[in-house]
């Protein structure tokens, strides 16, 4: 272990969270860096991800696509940063990675555990693995086109459209030809999808009526992205054109307990000859999929960006994540730990 690396900080999961109380449920801790494994590397992180999915591995549920962390363990999270010290072959002291780590100052994985992966080139912004070149993005284009097979002329909804994955489906709807509905909360992340995305419809689902905003698409809705679960199926499902696509990539409604009910209106799957199907990144991953060239052909066009919610510094992670889990963030919520 270099001399230089004298402390860590890291979060601790000591209980299951009740709703959104996430300082009663972890800890910030401060240690002295035990020794590399052989196979391990040790990563200098410069910047976490917030993602809504990591609040399943917070809770006791069992039936999830991700097993829940043992109390008592550090919390885990995708980080961005500089290899410091490897004991693994295949990276090396200074490469840019990104992977399954840990909320830390230091990050300790096993590479082909952690999904861990070396960044090349130039970026044009060091944030960009966390954005238009990362698992949102990703993610987007997966639900998008391999799932729900948008093509242009057709009508395509989003939920949690101002979101991180949300706000790539929709840019990814838009210059496919398709028209795009953005489902948020708020008339400022409805402004934002509109003028800076350019959607064709925003909808505030807090002060309109989601369904009666659907009804006036002619038609019906082709695809719809969901990112979210809980009522807004109910009022998207009527309103689906026949043989159109859902696309389940979250459930942001109910991460946080029990699982949510059955959508109401899952007659609407018979009678107009709807398909559901659920889709998650790291499946991809696991096969060897390869990142779409397009995304940075978009991107380096100028026809793809994210927004960032960026805190500042390991002690306010707890604040990022509250703010994303609440719905404050436009875009990809992360937290800057290098200084």
């Amino acid at each position: 272990m270099s001399a230089a690396i004298t402390r860590n900080r890291y979060w601790r999961l000591d209980a299951h969270p009740v709703g959104q109380d996430f300082a009663a449920a972890l800890s910030l801790q401060t240690e002295t860096p035990a020794p590399l494994a052989d196979g391990e590397v040790r990563i200098a992180v410069d910047y976490l991800s917030m993602d809504a999915g990591t609040r399943t591995w917070m809770t006791g549920r069992t039936d999830g696509y991700q097993p829940p962390l043992a109390l008592g363990s550090r919390m885990v999270g995708l980080v961005l940063g500089r290899v410091c010290e490897s004991r693994a072959s295949g990276f090396a002291v200074g490469d840019l990675v990104r992977g399954f780590g840990q909320w830390a100052e230091l990050a300790v994985v096993v590479p082909a555990l952690a999904g861990l992966e070396r960044i090349e080139g130039p970026l044009a912004d060091p944030r960009d693995p966390f954005g238009v070149a990362g698992l949102n993005a990703w993610t987007a284009h997966i639900g998008v086109c391999d799932v729900a097979g948008v093509c242009a002329g057709q009508w395509l909804a989003v939920s949690a459209a101002a979101g991180a994955t949300g706000v790539m489906a929709c840019q990814i709807g838009r210059n496919l030809g398709a028209h795009v509905v953005g489902i948020a909360g708020g008339p400022d992340k409805c402004r934002y999808l509109t003028e800076v995305i350019g959607v064709d419809l925003a909808i505030d689902y807090r002060a309109q009526d989601v369904s009666a905003a659907l009804a006036r698409i002619e038609g019906g809705v082709h695809a719809y992205f969901d990112n979210v679960g809980g009522p807004l199926v109910d009022a998207v499902l009527p309103h689906m054109a026949h043989y159109g696509r859902v696309a389940v990539c979250g459930m942001v409604a109910g991460y946080d307990g029990a699982p949510l009910p059955g959508p109401a209106r899952f007659d609407q799957v018979l009678m107009r000859r709807l398909r559901i199907e659920g889709f998650f990144i790291p499946d991809v991953l696991a096969a060897g999929g390869v990142f779409p060239a397009v995304l940075r052909d978009w991107a380096r066009e100028g026809r793809l960006s994210m927004p960032f919610d960026q805190s500042e510094g390991i002690e306010n992670v707890l604040v990022a994540y509250g703010r994303m889990m609440g719905g404050a963030n436009i875009g990809k919520t992360i937290v800057k730990v290098s200084r």
